[in-house]
Formats: structure tokens, C-alpha cells, sequence
């Protein structure tokens, strides 16, 4: 009997250890300064979920990550990843030559959509 509740005080010390340890990342800190909610679509999260909540940091910097947050924010999977994909196309374009970031399309393929209509008749 002793020897059970041994394994079960050191068990309860480990996730002590383990939670103060968790605390001190930027995540852990994010999660206690915001509410469980995303940013962007404002889907709420609770223990159940919360593996699907992420810190997104704002600067695109994971080396910044002052104390009080500013540099987070708390996003579901979907939008953090949409958050990068946006970002990385914004970074793609900026290195495109400028000859080709201002061509635009100037094909219409409804430009004779009126004739096309008016000889099927």
C-alpha cells in the first residue's frame, strides 16, 4: 500500500514539474494571458480541445517573445496555418521583378459571350 502511494505522490510531482515547466514556455504564457479563443474566427477551446490552439507570433519572429505577448496571438490550426500561407505568398510576390508583379490579365472570356448567344438563336 505504501508503495502505491509513493508511485502516485511522485506521479502528482512529475505533472507539478511538468506544468510549471509548461508554464514557462511562450505558450504556456499566452495561454494564461488570453482566452482560449481564436483571434480570427473566434472559435473557443476548452482543456478537451486546446491542443488545437495556437500561438501565433505577429512579427513572424519565434525568437520574440516579450513577457507581456504583445508578439502573440492565440489561433486555431486552420487560421494559423492560413495566417502563414498569406504571409508567405505576400513574401513570394515582394520578390517577384516588378515587370512581372504589375502584368494583369487582360484576356475576358466572356467577351463574345453576346454574339456567341445571339447565333445559337
Amino acid at each position: 500500500m505504501a508503495e502505491k502511494r509513493n508511485d502516485a505522490d511522485r506521479l502528482i510531482a512529475d505533472a507539478r514539474k511538468h506544468q510549471k515547466e509548461r508554464e514557462q514556455t511562450y505558450r504556456g504564457q499566452a495561454l494564461k494571458l488570453y482566452p482560449w479563443i481564436c483571434g480570427r474566427c473566434a472559435r473557443e477551446f476548452t482543456h478537451k480541445n486546446l491542443q488545437e490552439l495556437t500561438v501565433h507570433h505577429k512579427n513572424h519572429n519565434h525568437d520574440d517573445n516579450p513577457s507581456d505577448g504583445s508578439n502573440w496571438e492565440l489561433l486555431c490550426l486552420y487560421c494559423h496555418d492560413n495566417e502563414h500561407q498569406r504571409y508567405e505568398e505576400t513574401r513570394f510576390d515582394s520578390l517577384k521583378p516588378e515587370s512581372e508583379a504589375s502584368v494583369t490579365a487582360t484576356h475576358n472570356p466572356f467577351a463574345n459571350l453576346d454574339a456567341l448567344m445571339k447565333n445559337k438563336k
